[in-house]
């Protein structure tokens, strides 16, 4: 009879966790099959359904999971008839892919000194390197704007890409992968007349890609939907990235900016998914003490 009624509270116990942990991930999940769902209506029904947008109207707007009539006509519209929606995509790439390549050669080699060789000062500048990680755009968009300004280099996408490059997030976290490798194996290296460069490429890199992986997931999801510093620093539209884009399209133009809207989120979607574990990875480091 005990044992009965310890199985029946272990069931609801589960049933209750499994409700607690779906209830949340539905709410998180709905708005982008809201998204989904708007990209395939037809124009007539979006302006059904969002009439009270359009006319300033103070009902409540409706909405059906399955459209009445399904039409891939904006789909259509976008993809071919919408060459400019193709040159931001590829400014967002470009860029993307520009700061996180320069991140990959400015921060992994910074993150594995700071990991590996202890120096007098090294621990009060990598503190002073957290303290600037914690500092919002908002902070040094004016003395970013001044040097770039300086140099020249304002409404170029070097505006954008060159200061990403040389953010410390990316050194915190490959930081935290570095070092989780028993500085052991870089004795026992050396004492077998390994060089410093061949322990950062056959060690370091194989062992702290975990680090590096998932601080390049990071900064993907982070700058393939920066919005603040493209429009600080870049004035001509056809230099904008994609997340620019999105904002300039009018509510007359609704089932064309859910398409948009779905076709930007399938690369942040993917590397997600690709990079999930490395991600997970990036969070427990971040959380190692010294």
């Amino acid at each position: 009879m005990k044992g009965n009624i310890y199985e029946i509270i272990k069931k609801m116990k589960k049933a209750l966790t499994a409700f607690v942990l779906i209830l949340p991930g539905i709410l998180v999940a709905f708005p982008i099959v809201i998204l989904i769902t708007g990209s395939v209506m037809d124009q007539y029904e979006l302006k059904e359904y969002l009439n009270p947008i359009f006319t300033g109207a103070s009902d409540f707007i409706s909405w059906k999971l399955i459209p009445d009539y399904p039409s891939f006509a904006n789909y259509g519209k976008l993809l071919f008839m919408t060459p400019q929606f193709f040159v931001l995509f590829w400014n967002s790439m470009r860029m993307t892919a520009c700061i996180l390549a320069g991140q990959l050669l400015v921060g992994v080699p910074a993150a594995w000194a700071f990991a590996v060789y202890k120096v007098k000062g090294s621990k009060i500048l990598f503190a002073v390197y957290v303290i600037l990680m914690l500092l919002p755009f908002q902070v040094t968009m004016l003395s970013s704007y001044l040097v770039l300004n300086r140099f020249s280099l304002l409404n170029t996408q070097q505006a954008v890409i060159l200061p990403a490059v040389f953010s410390t997030f990316p050194i915190f976290l490959t930081y935290g992968g570095f070092r989780t490798i028993p500085s052991q194996l870089f004795e026992a290296a050396r004492v077998d007349g390994g060089s410093e460069r061949l322990i950062f490429f056959k060690i370091g890199l194989p062992l702290g890609k975990g680090g590096i992986l998932s601080a390049m997931v990071l900064g993907f999801l982070e700058y393939w939907n920066m919005l603040e510093q493209p429009m600080a620093f870049l004035d001509d539209k056809e230099l904008w990235p994609l997340s620019l884009y999105l904002p300039e399209i009018t509510w007359g133009q609704a089932g064309f900016s859910f398409c948009a809207s779905v076709i930007m989120l399938i690369p942040a979607v993917f590397v997600f998914i690709m990079g999930q574990d490395y991600l997970e990875q990036g969070i427990i480091y971040s959380g190692l003490k010294e």
